[in-house]
């Protein structure tokens, strides 16, 4: 299926709907919208295998855009709002994209890159039209919906990495798809979580980023109603799983810990009972976070352990997690092999590199050497991170290989220690990291975000560091604190503790 399909079926269903404003798109809109966009993307002379770029926030132009791109036959990119101009420029120009689509409140950075070398000819926006951008109303004015078969090749989404390791990798995907073949991801996930056409699904995440992006797309492939939040709120996303009944959700660790964190006269006010799926994933959950979620909405929590370059996909549910505690699950989309520094598959309960096997194959675009680096000699391919299987197959997460401290000789994760400060309720963010010290190699250092600036912070630091040596080895607790106002996040969750880092290896070489 896809929307187009949907459309001719149910053309006054709901599609969209906009969750602060209750603005509306029908798939009969959509499908009209798309395929006009389609037509005019031909006009201006793309082909099928041609690139355009979407810099835009959450609202009701994306998914017309997106589809209309695909009906063309072209690849599209969404890209981050929170990138600066050099990593704006990087993804435009590496992607080769001839055309952009962006909104009223990114025109100044857009503008700005008009007068870059990029290959960018065709430059517009959704707001009104000036001396710097056409405006896409103005683009299908006029316009018939694109008349395809079939057969017709579709395009494809191609996403860049999200640039927290380095700089962002576009994941080029194969073209060839037909118009009305089956998604395998949709497939899968409609058979994971239940998506049906009366499915009610919640994004509270923005759509530049991976999952929210894909499964919208696989909603909209299988007939039922995305709900799209401009702007994740932790109240207002329980009012809008009230309002719109919705059914499906997805989410991060930081959201729901600032929902979880609510006050319980402030939960009470908002029915959830349609809520029937709960999906999690992007960043490690902590296992206290997600029993507290758990508690609070029934055994309806899932997760995954997946990423951009979609290579394989893991899955657990309430139950198993309850029994594995902490597992990101088994694998419903290839197989896993845990790998050691030599290559050589390790035993179970071991500690390596995670890899997939029997699963897509990748390529990353521009980057040849990038995409042997990620290749086993077995064929498997790998993500960077860092895990072990128990007995029964389950995954766990331990953290990035480059991000593992090696203090004294001995492997510390920072993950363990990020799980048991997160969830303790003077810390509302945290990162760990090794930084260098001259008798073992490294050390562990926390940098912590208070729920509360503390009026003490020696005191503060002082109950932290009683806490961790209360649950944790020696080796394990940070042999210091630093206190921050906020820590560098994505809106996806994931944390830039690379940048993090690099700024406190900085210092120390300075």
């Amino acid at each position: 299926m896809n929307p187009f399909l949907v459309a001719k079926e149910k053309p006054d269903a709901l599609a969209t709907i906009i969750a602060e404003s209750g603005v509306t798109m029908t798939y009969g809109e959509l499908a009209d919208t798309a395929g006009k966009i389609a037509s005019a993307f031909r006009a201006l002379g793309l082909q099928p295998g041609d690139h355009i770029a979407l810099m835009l926030p959450n609202g009701i132009w994306y998914h017309p855009i997106g589809w209309g791109a695909w009906l063309a036959g072209l690849y599209w990119t969404p890209i981050s709002t929170r990138l600066q101009h050099a990593e704006v420029a990087h993804i435009l120009t590496d992607s080769d994209a001839r055309l952009v689509v962006t909104a009223p409140e990114y025109e100044p950075l857009m503008a700005e890159l008009q007068g870059w070398e990029t290959p960018v000819s065709h430059w517009f926006t959704t707001g009104e039209a000036n001396d710097r951008f056409l405006s896409v109303t103005a683009l299908i004015e006029g316009q018939t919906p694109l008349e395809t078969s079939s057969d017709t090749p579709a395009g494809a989404d191609m996403l860049y990495s999200s640039g927290t390791t380095g700089r962002p990798k576009g994941i080029l995907p194969k073209l060839g798809r037909t118009r009305d073949e089956a998604d395998p991801l949709s497939v899968l996930l409609a058979k994971l979580y239940s998506f049906t056409p009366d499915s009610v699904y919640l994004c509270p995440a923005p759509l530049y980023h991976g999952s929210p992006l894909k499964y919208t797309l696989a909603i909209h492939r299988i007939g039922g109603t995305n709900v799209i939040m401009t702007k994740f709120d932790a109240e207002q996303a329980l009012a809008a799983i009230d309002r719109y009944h919705v059914t499906h959700s997805q989410w991060v660790p930081t959201m729901l810990s600032r929902m979880v964190r609510l006050p319980d006269e402030v939960k009470a006010q908002y029915d959830l009972s349609s809520h029937r799926v709960a999906v999690h994933a992007a960043a490690p959950c902590p296992p206290e976070l997600k029993r507290q979620l758990i508690d609070w909405w029934g055994p309806i929590v899932h997760e995954f352990y997946a990423g951009s370059e979609a290579i394989g996909y893991t899955a657990i549910d309430t139950e198993q997690w309850l029994a594995h505690p902490g597992s990101v699950g088994r694998p419903v989309l290839g197989e896993i092999h845990i790998v050691g520094d030599d290559g050589e598959e390790l035993a179970q309960g071991e500690i390596g590199q995670i890899y997939f096997g029997n699963g897509p194959q990748i390529a990353y675009h521009n980057d040849p050497e990038k995409t042997a680096s990620v290749y086993h000699r077995e064929g498997w391919i790998t993500m960077g991170d860092m895990g072990r299987l128990d007995e029964e197959g389950y995954l766990y997460l331990s953290d990035r290989k480059d991000f593992m401290i090696i203090t004294g000789g001995v492997n510390v994760y920072p993950k363990e220690i990020e799980d048991l400060l997160s969830v303790h309720p003077a810390i509302a963010d945290v990162a760990v990291f090794g930084v260098p010290n001259e008798e073992f190699g490294e050390e562990v250092k926390a940098v912590v975000q208070p729920t509360e600036w503390p009026e003490n912070e020696t005191a503060f630091v002082e109950m932290l560091t009683a806490h961790c040596r209360a649950h944790l080895s020696p080796i394990k607790v940070p042999r210091s604190f630093d206190l921050a106002r906020e820590l560098p996040r994505q809106e996806n969750g994931k944390l830039y503790k690379k940048a993090l880092r690099a700024a406190y290896l900085a210092k120390a070489g300075a």
